[in-house]
């Protein structure tokens, strides 16, 4: 007869492994996207989920950047394509596209389109710069990445006003 499995026990165990894990100086706390041909950190904890493009619903009357909602799991996101807020272009609509789903934590429904995720980042290492108050990376082969801050930009009135 197999040993039979305590749950609390269990649970305990769990817990532990997992609290060793967060404490780890090795944990990787950036994803790394592209917009508009550009790289960007974004801080894990500002993002809740990342997902390929959802169907949308356009919504008339709301400026370029803003493609439409989407339903997920029962819940609307707005869906802001992140390359034409920024003035750079447009998304490209294939299939590397990504939504970035906002955090619960900033308690608001938000999608960010992205062209594609390039995966987790350790800039602990990369050279950094504040140039006109944004925070710039080089890694080790010299790229430029920008920080991408959610908090500020779902701050920002023009994030915030999505009619024309």
């Amino acid at each position: 007869m197999s040993k039979r499995l305590n749950l609390r026990e269990f649970q305990q165990n769990l817990i532990d492994r997992l609290q060793m894990t967060d404490s780890s100086e090795s944990r990787v706390s950036t994803l790394g996207v592209q917009i508009a041909g550009r790289n960007w950190l974004v801080d894990m904890a500002d993002i809740g989920e990342v997902l390929p493009l959802p169907s949308l619903t356009v919504v008339p009357y709301t400026k370029s950047w803003f493609r439409g909602v989407a339903n997920i799991r029962g819940n609307l996101f707005s869906v802001i394509d992140m390359a034409t807020y920024e003035h750079s272009g447009a998304v490209s609509g294939d299939n590397n596209n990504r939504v970035l789903l906002v955090s619960e934590r900033h308690a608001f429904n938000a999608g960010l389109l992205v062209d594609r995720v390039l995966g987790l980042r350790d800039a602990k290492s990369w050279q950094q710069s504040e140039v006109d108050g944004q925070v710039e990376y080089h890694d080790e082969s010299g790229a430029l990445w920008h920080k991408l801050d959610v908090q500020s930009l779902l701050e920002q009135p023009d994030f915030l006003q999505i009619g024309i």
